[in-house]
């Protein structure tokens, strides 16, 4: 058992008046955090899960009087799997303002459609938080620094699901199982999914394209689909909590792209399955790429987890320097460079510096990852 970041943040918040929203990827933990949430309270819980068609039906659209039956005499009431319940935004509603001694607790595994359907009903309301794969500060929580060092190949080729995690020698056909169709059940069952064999040939381009910046017309060739399908496939792709965006980072300086795009996963190993290549790291070929993967998506949990909040970037000038990654927070730049090879040399492109003189610069390496990401 991991110890989640989320975990004494969440129980400060039980029982406030507000009901607790936890969005993240199916078999990110959700469900194992809600039990654990749970484990040591004395209230009557029910839990209804949102997969089983009955409960949809009778949480759809569902009046105040019916919405008594169902509850009966439980305190708390956890909703699995919510986006799959339509109309859920005004039915959470209709419990956080009628049941004031009820602690409502609402899972999502996609922000397809309960973000839109949530935000307005539960408008000051609602604690929302979101579940990621494990993150490293939480692995070397339970693991020494040295055990955890010597376990950083592997999340890097077969990434951080806890379920991956806990299965040593398992990890492909657990991964398998997860990229096959799990991951993607929400997203095969959404309208906007008409072409489910472009989705998986969607991911395994992105795959293939990772550290690199991302065009939406070349992959619309090679794709064979208009540029529009591929722009609404991988918003439903980032809703879905597979993989997410970086812009390019410009003050509208003369020499800078201001309009690329480069897209990550979530996870490795995820990313490693969709391709099928779990070979080791002194074999590959795009081990600069797993490890700025590894790297930003770490970051982007530790600063969620730890309520970081920044505006997050790449960097390329038109004469093709780059920068890793930027960090903006409340103006303030910071970037850095990620190096797997430790002795590589290393040097911060002179048109950043001269226009960016404030910002801070670092490299990462092996040897100094934890400082970035814990």
């Amino acid at each position: 058992m991991y110890n989640r970041i989320i975990y004494s943040k969440i129980i400060k918040k039980l029982f406030k008046g507000k009901a607790i929203i936890l969005l993240g990827a199916r078999q990110t933990g959700k469900t194992t955090l809600t039990k654990l949430l749970l484990k040591e309270r004395k209230e009557n819980v029910l839990s209804l899960n949102a997969d089983e068609p009955n409960v949809r039906e009778q949480l759809q659209d569902a009046t105040i009087a019916k919405l008594k039956q169902i509850i009966g005499k439980a305190t708390i009431v956890i909703v699995d799997e919510a986006q799959r319940i339509h109309n859920i935004g005004l039915t959470l509603k209709l419990i956080t303002d009628n049941f004031p001694k009820v602690q409502l607790i609402v899972t999502g595994s996609s922000a397809l459609d309960i973000a839109s359907e949530i935000n307005e009903p539960l408008t000051g309301r609602k604690w929302e938080y979101h579940l990621f794969p494990l993150s490293w500060e939480e692995f070397r929580d339970k693991h020494n620094f040295i055990e955890a060092q010597t376990m950083l190949e592997q999340r890097l080729i077969f990434g951080m699901y806890p379920d991956v995690v806990n299965n040593v020698g398992d990890e492909k056909d657990v991964l398998s199982t997860l990229a096959d169709s799990y991951l993607y059940k929400d997203l095969l069952n959404y309208k906007g999914i008409r072409k489910p064999e472009l989705l998986q040939q969607l991911l395994k381009a992105l795959a293939l394209q990772l550290g690199n910046e991302v065009s939406y017309n070349e992959l619309s060739q090679l794709l064979k689909v208009d540029k529009i399908t591929i722009a609404n496939y991988i918003q439903l792709l980032e809703k879905s909590f597979i993989v997410f965006r970086l812009s390019s980072y410009s003050s509208n300086v003369r020499n800078e792209i201001a309009k690329g795009k480069k897209i990550y996963f979530y996870d490795n190993g995820i990313r490693n399955a969709i391709i099928q290549n779990y070979n080791p790291l002194n074999s590959r070929t795009d081990v600069g790429a797993l490890w700025e993967n590894f790297l930003i998506s770490e970051r982007i949990k530790f600063n969620h987890y730890h309520i970081r909040r920044s505006g997050i970037f790449f960097w390329r000038s038109i004469s093709q320097q780059e920068i890793d990654y930027i960090e903006d927070i409340a103006g303030e730049l910071s970037a850095y460079e990620f190096k797997w090879n430790a002795k590589a040399k290393n040097k911060f492109p002179n048109s950043f510096l001269k226009n960016y003189p404030l910002s801070e610069t670092k490299t990462i390496t092996p040897g100094n990852f934890e400082e970035f990401i814990m």
